[in-house]
């Protein structure tokens, strides 16, 4: 079997899960699935409440680093919209003075060189080296890694945050104390940090989709919930996010139950102007309107993305949807392009995290652009200071102490 055709098999066999997922699979195929993945997810929800204890118990312990740690995360897995929250939060502290690093994962990112087991063992153990440092995707003052070295979020970070350290290592600790010793940095964004608990954070942001805010409500793998949906408790802030402004008392409700008194903060995704991928033009959105165009994505939530197109006016002709972090290969940009042409459009859109994934060698005999988006703050504008505030006013009060 060739790489493409195992390629385009892994993709169909990901739409079938999501598909089951979120119940719109029907037959015995998916009823068979339904019955093993609820299995799976007992099994995880017990692993997650075993991991929990450990901790709450200090059998395991969380490492402090002497240094202010926010935490920006979600109880779900797909997109919750966190990356334009991090890049507000973390623009928001570098403007007050902060020396901040953004602590990344960085979820499916190309591993430069990979380690193993017995490397590993025989490094700890044996020789008694230190570990190799984490990945430096920004130091404050360029970009040095690619997307794919990177990741997606880690990159599209460092692009649009110049003076903001960006690390990326599985192992928080590590980075956390990499970016203090190295850059001086006294302040931590961990990025999709909630279940990151060797790292304990002293402000918890907490993202909630409002347009599906926990699914079916079932934890992995048969539902979206990584943890139980009354951890909302473990929130300093709670963001809702992708609103559209109508009152939700019902999810306003669930939230004040598991954590009362809790600030909510509710915010949009405002799409600001469509930028050329791998180029330098701009365009205002209302050139959007009545124009006959395409748009691909490989997101979790492409339907929002959509949405903002034909919102903004677009006459939306042709649409093709990858996976989540689906990285895009020349072919498969090539027949986008062709087909594109072929439906006599005058333009292709995608999304800012998508963009990054193009190659830059590849040249598009169509105008390709990606879609930014930025957080707008429709309530709790005030909290969303308070919040920044807090960060730098614990600081004060914490040096003063010392002296």
């Amino acid at each position: 079997m060739s790489s493409s055709n195992r390629k385009r098999m892994l993709n169909q066999l990901e739409e079938f899960a999501v598909e089951v997922v979120n119940d719109r699979r029907r037959g015995k195929r998916a009823v068979a699935f339904k019955i093993l993945l609820r299995t799976l997810s007992f099994v995880f929800g017990a692993l997650v409440h075993l991991r929990f204890f450990l901790y709450r118990n200090r059998i395991l312990k969380d490492q402090p680093l002497g240094c202010l740690v926010v935490v920006v995360g979600n109880l779900t897995v797909g997109g919750t919209g966190k990356t334009p929250v991090v890049e507000k939060f973390a623009r928001s502290l570098h403007k007050r003075g902060r020396k901040v690093a953004i602590l990344s994962r960085g979820y499916k990112s190309k591993t430069v060189k990979k380690e193993t087991l017995k490397a590993r063992l025989w490094r700890t153990y044996v020789t008694g080296a230190a570990a190799p440092p984490p990945k430096i995707v920004s130091d404050g003052k360029k970009v040095l890694l690619d997307s794919e070295l990177a990741g997606d979020e880690p990159f599209m970070l460092a692009k649009n945050l110049p003076g903001v350290v960006v690390l990326v290592d599985k192992d928080r600790v590590k980075s956390g104390s990499y970016a203090i010793k190295k850059f001086g940095c006294d302040t931590l964004i961990l990025d999709d940090g909630m279940q990151y608990l060797p790292l304990k954070g002293r402000l918890n942001l907490l993202l909630v989709d409002k347009s599906n805010p926990f699914g079916n409500r079932k934890l992995l793998p048969r539902g979206i919930l990584r943890e139980p949906v009354r951890h909302l408790k473990r929130a300093s802030y709670v963001f809702l996010t992708k609103s559209d402004g109508r009152p939700d008392p019902e999810l306003e409700a669930l939230i004040q139950k598991h954590n009362p008194g809790v600030d909510v903060i509710e915010c949009a995704h405002r799409p600001q102007y469509l930028q050329e991928v791998n180029g330098s033009q701009r365009r205002e959105l209302t050139e959007l309107k009545n124009r006959r165009i395409g748009a691909f994505s490989g997101i979790a939530v492409p339907q929002s993305f959509e949405g903002f197109l034909r919102n903004l006016g677009a006459n939306l002709l042709y649409t093709r949807r990858f996976t989540d972090h689906h990285r895009f290969d020349a072919n498969e940009l090539l027949e986008i392009v062709d087909e594109a042409k072929a439906a006599g459009l005058e333009f292709i859109v995608t999304t800012e995290k998508d963009a990054v994934r193009i190659p830059d060698t590849i040249s598009f005999s169509i105008p390709l652009y990606y879609l930014r988006l930025e957080i707008d703050i429709m309530r709790g504008a005030d909290d969303f200071e308070e919040a920044v505030s807090r960060v730098c006013f614990t600081e004060k009060v914490e040096r003063k102490l010392t002296v």
